[in-house]
């Protein structure tokens, strides 16, 4: 995927993405989402790869966006793209229906990827706050009496 990029890139792609990125960490550290799906748009590798690799990147971001994604992006150098939805706080089995939207973006998404002949896994999770962690640990740290978190 990287031999389709470009060799260098202009000032003005290097700016656009910089300023990109700045709408992006704002809208995150605001809660203002409706902004991230012009902090995911890119200069310097989705257009090559949209255009050499995968075809259906743009008619699958603009799916997603048109079901309710509040971004979508090519993840890395592809082939996955991930969309990003939102709805009240807590887990998907407190919002009402009709603040999801993973649902119907998710069906875009798949029926875009069918339109292209394309078979695929879609995932729908969340978010986590935190960074790795240790999930097991041999021999355990966990006892009969006391327990770790995820019972390592």
């Amino acid at each position: 995927a990287r031999g389709v990029l470009k060799e260098n890139i202009t000032r003005e792609e290097a700016a656009y993405n910089i300023g990109r990125v700045a709408v992006m960490v704002n809208s995150l550290c605001t809660g203002n989402l409706d902004n991230l799906k012009y902090g995911v748009q890119d200069k310097l590798h989705q257009p090559q790869r949209g255009e050499k690799l995968y075809r259906y990147l743009y008619p699958m971001i603009e799916a997603a966006e048109r079901a309710g994604a509040v971004g979508a992006y090519l993840s890395g150098a592809g082939p996955t793209v991930m969309a990003l939805t939102s709805g009240a706080s807590g887990d998907i089995f407190t919002q009402r229906e009709k603040e999801r939207t993973d649902q119907a973006v998710a069906k875009a998404m798949i029926q875009v990827a069918e339109d292209f002949g394309l078979k695929g896994k879609l995932l729908v999770t969340t978010a986590v706050n935190e960074g790795a962690r240790v999930v097991k640990v041999e021999p355990p740290f966990s006892s009969d009496r006391i327990t770790y978190r995820d019972n390592i």
